[in-house]
């Protein structure tokens, strides 16, 4: 489970656990389908991971699981009980996984792509887990917005375009001549485009644009010259979300209506109904109770990014690694961070062989301080958020492989995660209990493929059907 999610996870727990005992009384709730319990796996790895990220089913029932935590690219059977390394960062393989998080794409037929950001390549994975090939990613600048997560699954549509959610495209620059005190944050815009590219002519078609989170970013600088990074945030605002449907389309799912917009390989788009939802009450109680919690898991990965980054000797590898965990403790989506380019001012003397003293190299000094600091998050007064818990959260939807779309909702039952499903005409055909400690990471023909933790030994992979058989 990634940071994101683990920090969603306990803080809508707050809110469902205290909201949970009463049945919903809106009108809508009584067109709502009972909440039913995932049917029981049917196989679970005997290999350990450090995460399941991603999972393609191949054709022959076998699935290749992208573990970015573990920096693996895995080919299992289909009974999940043998494994053979397609991609890692050893040299046991050719085709090394670099230092950062990869993404697994399906591609044509039994084919997958996977996308390593650092070396901006995606290798073509063959049905028997072989590198065929080597491609480019189609724009360099949005690699990151490749690998999924909470921005969303990248996929292909019927037209073999692939689509993605993009990142913002702004950068962060010093001011001329290096005084800090005058310096501007940008603020990150509250929306984003869904694009698709032609992977053959690299023509880019926008496909439509999300609400996004908002946060407020400020940055100041110290007396002793450190830069400080100051977000205020609200973690329960009304957000978009998207996927790619099995025939290719793309559904934009709008928070605000709780409703599906369908988007044809044309643009037309289609708008369904609004979906029925169990909608919960937030007294001040609750919203206080969230907003602590949240503050508590904040901190909490604010001290471990800043820890990775000392970790790393301060400098560029060190903000390299701690990137992911300094974007959830400042509040920001690694989706939104994924176009910013941060360029630092050097020290006199530090700048790259053949520069004049002072230029900057577009990093930090090598093996020198980031002089970067993230002080903890403020947030909006409990009175600021809704009175109602927003439908789902960033990277809440996927797509099956029968048509359907899963939205994960803010509900929380027992530790575990509602879905609610809907078919390919947007009507609410059912709503699934995944059993706590779950995280669904892909989709086979009729089946889920799921993550679970084994206590501290690391993630096996589960799979299991989406109904159970009729007796």
């Amino acid at each position: 489970m990634s940071l994101h999610r683990k920090l969603l996870a306990l803080a809508f727990t707050a809110v469902s656990t205290r909201a949970s005992a009463q049945q919903p009384t809106t009108a809508a709730a009584g067109a709502l389908p009972a909440i039913r319990q995932l049917a029981k796996p049917r196989a679970v790895s005997t290999e350990l991971l450090g995460a399941v990220s991603q999972v393609r089913q191949l054709s022959n029932g076998s699935v290749l699981v992208n573990d970015n935590l573990g920096r693996k690219v895995v080919l299992f059977d289909a009974g999940l009980t043998k494994s053979t390394v397609v991609a890692d960062t050893t040299s046991a393989t050719a085709n090394a996984y670099s230092s950062r998080a990869g993404g697994l794409i399906a591609y044509k037929g039994d084919s997958t792509l996977f996308v390593d950001p650092t070396s901006l390549s995606m290798l073509v994975i063959d049905g028997k887990g072989s590198v065929a090939r080597v491609m480019s990613v189609p724009r360099p600048n949005e690699a990151q917005s490749l690998i999924g997560g909470p921005s969303g699954t990248p996929g292909f549509d019927a037209q073999g375009r692939l689509v993605y959610r993009a990142p913002p495209n702004f950068r962060i620059t010093p001011p001329p001549g290096g005084d800090m005190s005058k310096f501007v944050m940008p603020q990150i815009p509250d929306s984003a485009a869904v694009v698709r590219i032609a992977l053959d002519t690299r023509k880019v078609d926008t496909v439509a644009f999300l609400k996004t989170q908002k946060t407020n970013v400020s940055m100041s600088q110290g007396a002793d010259g450190r830069m400080s990074v100051t977000s205020t945030l609200n973690p329960m605002q009304v957000i978009d979300d998207w996927a790619v449907t099995a025939d290719g389309r793309v559904a934009i799912v709008r928070g605000q209506e709780y409703r599906i917009d369908w988007i044809d390989g044309t643009g037309a788009v289609a708008a369904s109904n609004k979906v029925p939802f169990a909608w919960r009450h937030l007294d001040d109680s609750i919203k206080v109770a969230f907003i602590d919690s949240t503050r508590a898991a904040m901190e909490t990965l604010r001290q471990q990014a800043l820890t990775r980054m000392q970790a790393g000797g301060g400098g560029a590898a060190g903000i390299a690694a701690a990137a992911p965990g300094l974007a959830a403790a400042a509040g920001i989506e690694m989706g939104a961070m994924a176009g910013i380019r941060m360029e630092f001012r050097a020290g006199p003397g530090d700048g790259p062989r053949g520069a004049a003293p002072g230029a900057s190299n577009g990093a930090p000094p090598a093996g020198g301080p980031a002089n970067i600091t993230i002080p903890p998050l403020n947030f909006v007064n409990p009175s600021e958020l809704p009175d109602y818990a927003p439908p789902f959260t960033a990277g809440a939807v996927r797509g099956d492989l029968d048509g359907n779309v899963w939205i994960r909702t803010s509900n929380v039952f027992s530790g575990g995660s509602v879905y609610d499903i809907v078919n390919a005409k947007g009507e609410l055909t059912d709503r699934v209990l995944l059993p706590a400690g779950r995280v669904i990471a892909g989709f086979g023909k009729g089946v889920v493929y799921m993550g679970v933790r084994d206590g501290t030994a690391g993630v096996r992979l589960e799979v299991a059907p989406i109904r159970s058989a009729t007796p």
